[in-house]
């Protein structure tokens, strides 16, 4: 699993830094993460497929968010792209965009299908074979969503060693990577642990931003590999937390302890603050495997 960070400033772009994007890497796809202003650019500069990229997830409709979609939805049109696009964002989204290109008569010659979102609780919105992306509800001025992607268990490992000891046939190969014992011609049975290994442990990551501090979201959390939380103010600027409905780094280690996430990284810092090396000093007084989301940067996980 590996998160690339396009933008993971607050409000307006920068010579330097960009709004809110980013591209995650889980089981061969890329999935786009928000779309701010500059997103396409960025995506050319880091050297991302991004004709690999067949579903964008917008959390919600402030413009840091989604002001890049237009553009790169635009760009797959020039570049001639064929295959199915689709956009899962709140409910609005399809008038915004789909005015921008009425107006600009220049509808796209692929298929673009939005996927509006406006439920209250955690809604399935995206599932195929190996992830599945579930909406994480967030409380911010407008209708706003996270998301939690979660890998789904890959098949068993077969035991080489063990399967040439019993002499089993490779025909049975495929069904004990799925998990299924063998019936041998004299009537025994093979157990699937003695021929396989476990796969890999399925990983998980939860996208949080933007949000007021919201502790409801810590069971829907819990245990991800990795959380992305918003840390727009340090304490120092705590009280424009309610006003703003925006969260501190402290909040946001107060999520990732209480859900026992794997790491932590911050991100949407207002461009208020010298150094975004105070987010992670504040932050690991609470949590301490905390990283610093920065545009460019690759994590890992």
């Amino acid at each position: 699993m590996k998160l690339h960070i396009l933008g993971c400033y607050a409000a307006t772009p920068r010579t330097l830094t960009n709004p809110t994007s980013q591209v995650l890497e889980m089981k061969n796809q890329l999935f786009l993460i928000d779309c701010g202003e500059g997103t396409q650019v960025q995506l050319r500069k880091y050297k991302i497929k991004f004709s690999r990229i067949n579903h964008i997830f917008i959390s919600h409709l402030h413009g840091d968010h989604f002001f890049g979609l237009p553009g790169l939805i635009s760009t797959f049109r020039l570049l001639g792209r064929e295959k199915e696009l689709h956009v899962h964002g709140p409910k609005g989204i399809k008038e915004a965009i789909t005015l921008l290109l009425k107006l600009g008569d220049s509808w796209t010659n692929y298929p673009l299908v939005f996927h509006e979102l406006s439920s209250l609780g955690p809604e399935l919105v995206y599932e195929d074979d190996t992830v599945a992306v579930t909406t994480i509800p967030l409380e911010h001025r407008v209708y706003t969503n996270g998301f939690l992607f979660r890998e789904k268990p890959g098949e068993r490992k077969l035991n080489v060693d063990a399967v040439a000891k019993y002499k089993v046939d490779r025909a049975y190969f495929r069904n004990i990577k799925n998990g299924k014992d063998v019936l041998m011609d004299d009537g025994s049975v093979l157990v699937n642990s003695e021929l396989t290994y476990d796969p890999p442990k399925p990983k998980s990551y939860a996208y949080c931003s933007d949000t007021a501090y919201k502790p409801d979201i810590v069971e829907q959390i819990s245990g991800a590999d990795a959380l992305y939380h918003e840390s727009t103010f340090l304490e120092s600027e705590a009280h424009l937390s309610a006003k703003t409905k925006h969260a501190t780094a402290k909040e946001a280690a107060s999520i990732a302890k209480s859900a026992n996430v794997g790491a932590l990284v911050l991100g949407h810092y207002s461009t208020r603050y010298k150094s975004i090396a105070l987010f992670k000093e504040e932050a690991q007084e609470i949590f301490p495997n905390v990283y610093l989301a920065d545009d460019g940067k690759v994590f890992e996980f």
